[in-house]
């Protein structure tokens, strides 16, 4: 199984990547975790440019998210589904969506038509919305802002808005979470949306 985590960073989707990863482990799968941008020595690279560099042109950004993806798909994601582990990737194509094709007014169909090669079709199983209020995240995150966060409240609504279009588009694949609750009770929901996916396959 593919299970990508999206949302507002201070939505708890690192957190419940971690914790989904801990759980298939425990009950014996091999996972795989992963995170976006980055996951291999270039997406590393990729993200300091993108997060803590300069300014940088919409339709570039887009391409740098893109190109990283592309080798994280290549390296890490199609190999470990090749061998049957579970991957988790903390964020995914969603974020691009949202971020690029939203925030920033790129389109979202463009945005996914440039992605869609790059990532060869390795859409996930299964994709869980943190979703939060843009001022709970805010009180949440206690890292150092990075470029995308230093936008303002404005341009994350926006984010926030693409993410929940983007449910509403993929009902299928994306299942929304409510993130301002108990650690634990999110923790258990998406486990059992796990469970009943696993069933059904």
């Amino acid at each position: 199984m593919f299970v990508s985590f999206e949302g507002l960073d201070g939505s708890g989707k690192t957190t419940q990547a971690e914790r989904l990863r801990e759980w298939l482990e425990q009950e014996g799968g091999r996972v795989v975790a992963t995170r976006e941008p980055g996951g291999t020595a270039l997406g590393e690279r990729v993200r300091d440019l993108l997060l803590d560099g300069d300014p940088i042109a919409p339709w570039s950004e887009a391409a740098l998210f893109a190109a990283a993806r592309a080798e994280l798909v290549a390296r890490v994601i199609g190999p470990a589904l090749t061998e049957g582990a579970d991957v988790i990737s903390d964020r995914y194509l969603d974020a691009s969506l949202a971020y690029q094709g939203v925030a920033r007014g790129l389109g979202v169909d463009r945005v996914l038509a440039l992605n869609i090669h790059a990532i060869g079709g390795a859409l996930p199983d299964l994709t869980f919305l943190l979703l939060v209020d843009v001022e709970v995240a805010r009180s949440r995150s206690t890292a150092a802002r990075d470029r995308m966060e230093r936008e303002g409240d404005a341009f994350l609504k926006l984010v926030d808005k693409g993410f929940r279009e983007l449910a509403a588009r993929f009902p299928q694949r994306i299942v929304s979470i409510e993130g301002d609750r108990p650690e634990d009770d999110i923790a258990e929901e998406i486990r059992e949306h796990v469970r009943e996916r696993t069933r059904a396959d």
